[in-house]
């Protein structure tokens, strides 16, 4: 479908390659497995994408990278121009780099060379132009090269002819078994070549009067199976017209949610959020339908295949987001999700490259799945639910203790953050909950309900706060809510007054628990303005703090919204508002925390709509502050869901360096009345099915709180 707005332009992919951000830089196209870009060394924690603002030294452009996590990864098959044969890195200066959505480039002075880069799905496509002054063309092939972790135990180059490079790269680090397959051909033969072993080639090319240009297809499964990306993806050699289907490609996904106003960095923020949205999950499978499994093994599939779930953040906001805009991919997400169970025996908890990481804690692979059952997408049900029931029922990861105690105790697992591991179980056991009854399985729903309660055994009800119990059932003593220490406490990233709230199946229970809406709401208040020491071993992902509130981190992602399910909607209004104008601005250092995968943005497109899923799994939307007047989110078959914003309080511009720039922020950020379908909205959520079905949300802002959605039939 043709787009008119240029939804491209107001992406800025620098956001978030500063700080600690962690984005991938580069050029790809919208869930692509090739993310052609530049790499850095390695120097820490903020290189995990291969990439940082504050570096000025390449290493080459790799094929592969990961965007906004907390560990370094893969770096593939790494193309750089140098000098001399001996060169292996490069300097560069920001100021000759240019990136957009699908393309990059840079220039280069030592060699003198303008590199592009583009990308379709599968394959990789250079452009160096060599300066005047230039009297050889030379161009590294590194297989050693890698990000963070990655480290290669295999590798293989094969010079097929003058213009065709082939091989493969295996590699360990955070996925332990690592496949790469790569074909490279070149629009000119090389005059010559030297190679070093299987890890890296140097190629001379002598006709520098046109540009050099380079295909590089990847497969996780063979050189042929490559080789047939590149044939089908991209057998011509016209650059120019590859840069422009991969804009295409971002405009039609980018154009899911028009949401243009007269405020470029309102623009700006939100559409690089949408487009950080759909970086991953990346497609994991060749043209042929081959891919590599979770058991190592190569299989064919009639479906989708996709990799780089990082399912304990995606599956708050990343993944609800996409049943709504993407909802096409979404029956082959979870084929990729029951394959995976099949062949490695669990649902995945973090899978990379067809690796099982086990990265983080609890079984976020199963509100994921849930939530794609509960609406729809998955058809064989019977399959999906045997897979979440199995996965929670196996004795790994502390889930042994769960069945034997009730929880997790303390002194019993040698691996800590016992309190966020079982708080992610019990959410994970509400959504399988969920799916049970609504499949009319009710011994599987009354045992998994109670299970998904288990909660409420880390609840302390003298100082209220999610605490550590041992297997005697006292509390961990000492105990400071405010106190981290990372990988070595209760908690994961974080500490007692960020977990207290992970009870997103079960909003009523947690206020119950707390005695009431009273104390739930005096808690939940102060958790935005205390303040004391995390300790110096805390987890520098505890980052964007209002208070104790860390939006930097994912578990807080829901907290807000809880108001909502206290019927005080107008608190949530506010600190909403805070939060989308502190955490997430128009510059490098444009994030609070690790992007995730797609996570942190995601937080940010449905909030800026002013909907919210806060139930892992069935699909309530609840209704917070928007801040646009007009948004049009485009569904299956050509039916829109309009959210029209009445009174949102007047903006004034003001033109700076030839941008519209907001003048005065807006005080309307008070929803006083609510419509839905020109039918009045006393209710401060919305249902998935409502969405879907089309149609407008209208929303009548005011400066002061107002009764509407309080009651308490009007909750979520």
């Amino acid at each position: 479908m043709a787009t008119a707005t240029p939804y491209t332009h107001f992406v800025n992919p620098w956001i978030g390659t500063g700080g600690h951000g962690h984005v991938f830089l580069g050029a790809n196209v919208p869930f692509g497995f090739v993310q052609l870009g530049p790499t850095e060394h390695t120097r820490g924690w903020d290189w995990c994408s291969g990439y940082h603002v504050s570096d000025s030294i390449l290493v080459g452009f790799s094929h592969t990278h990961l965007s906004g996590t907390g560990i370094g990864e893969l770096g593939d098959v790494t193309f750089l121009p140098v000098s001399h044969p001996g060169q292996r890195e490069v300097e560069f200066s920001h100021d000759n780099e240019t990136v957009r959505p699908g393309y990059y480039s840079i220039k280069l002075n030592q060699p003198n060379v303008f590199v592009e880069l583009t990308a379709t799905q599968r394959v990789g496509f250079h452009r160096y132009t060599f300066g005047a002054d230039t009297a050889q063309g030379l161009l590294t092939v590194n297989l050693k090269q890698g990000i963070g972790w990655d480290s290669m135990t295999e590798c293989h180059l094969t010079f097929e002819n003058d213009t065709t490079v082939s091989g493969y790269r295996r590699s360990s680090g955070w996925a332990k078994d690592q496949w790469v397959f790569f074909v490279a051909t070149f629009s000119q033969p090389m005059d010559e070549h030297w190679q070093h072993g299987d890890t890296l080639a140097i190629l001379s090319f002598a006709d520098l009067s046109q540009p050099l240009m380079v295909k590089c297809a990847l497969s996780a499964v063979s050189v042929d199976n490559a080789r047939e990306n590149m044939r089908t993806e991209l057998p011509g050699w016209v650059f120019r017209e590859t840069v422009a289907a991969a804009d295409a490609a971002w405009n039609e996904e980018l154009s899911k949610i028009d949401a243009v106003e007269y405020d470029d960095d309102l623009n700006t923020i939100f559409y690089t959020a949408l487009y950080h949205t759909m970086i991953a999950p990346s497609v994991f499978c060749d043209v042929n339908g081959d891919y590599r499994g979770a058991d190592g093994k190569v299989h064919h599939g009639d479906f989708v295949n996709y990799t780089t779930f990082s399912l304990w953040d995606t599956y708050r906001a990343a993944h609800p987001l996409m049943t709504l805009i993407h909802p096409e991919k979404q029956a082959d997400i979870a084929a990729t999700l029951l394959h995976i169970f099949e062949q490695q025996g669990k649902l995945p908890v973090w899978h990379l490259m067809g690796n099982e990481t086990d990265c983080m804690v609890g079984n976020p692979g199963v509100p994921v799945l849930a939530d794609l059952v509960m609406k729809g997408f998955v058809k064989d049900r019977e399959a999906a639910f045997q897979a979440m029931k199995t996965s929670a029922m196996l004795d790994e990861r502390g889930m042994n203790l769960l069945k034997q105690y009730g929880f997790l105790p303390y002194d019993k697992d040698p691996d800590y953050e016992t309190v966020s591991k079982g708080l992610e179980y019990a959410l994970a056991d509400g959504a399988i909950a969920a799916v049970a009854k609504m499949m009319g399985k009710k011994d599987d729903y009354l045992y998994f309900l109670e299970r998904s309660k288990s909660y409420q055994k880390y609840f302390d009800p003298q100082t209220r706060f999610m605490r550590g119990r041992g297997s005697d059932g006292a509390f961990h003593e000492p105990f400071n809510p405010f106190g981290a220490s990372h990988q070595h406490d209760d908690y994961t990233e974080g500490n007692a007054w960020q977990y207290t709230w992970l009870v997103p199946h079960d909003a009523h229970g947690l206020i119950r628990l707390f005695g009431g809406e009273r104390l739930f709401v005096e808690k939940l208040d102060s958790l935005f303005f205390v303040s004391g020491d995390l300790g110096k071993d805390a987890s520098p992902d505890i980052s964007g703090l209002i208070g104790q509130y860390a939006h930097g981190n994912e578990p807080s992602h829901h907290v807000i919204y809880l108001y909502n399910y206290a019927g005080q909607p107008y608190k949530a209004a506010k600190l909403l508002r805070q939060t989308m104008s502190e955490m997430y601005f128009n510059d490098y250092d444009g994030l609070s925390g690790n992007e995730d995968v797609g996570q942190m943005s995601a937080w940010y497109v449905l909030s800026a709509l002013g909907l919210y899923q806060v139930e892992p799994a069935g699909g309530k939307f609840v209704i917070g502050s928007p801040l646009f007047h007009h948004a049009s989110i485009r569904l299956d078959n050509d039916k829109y869901f309009h959210i029209d914003v009445v009174n949102q309080g007047e903006r004034t511009y003001e033109m700076v360096d030839g941008k519209f720039k907001l003048k005065d922020g807006m005080e309307n950020i008070y929803v006083q009345r609510a419509w839905l379908n020109d039918k009045p909205l006393h209710r401060s959520y919305i249902t998935y099915e409502e969405i879907m079905s089309g149609g407008t949300l209208k929303l009548e802002m005011g400066p002061t709180p107002s009764s509407w959605g309080t009651k308490p039939k009007y909750r979520p």
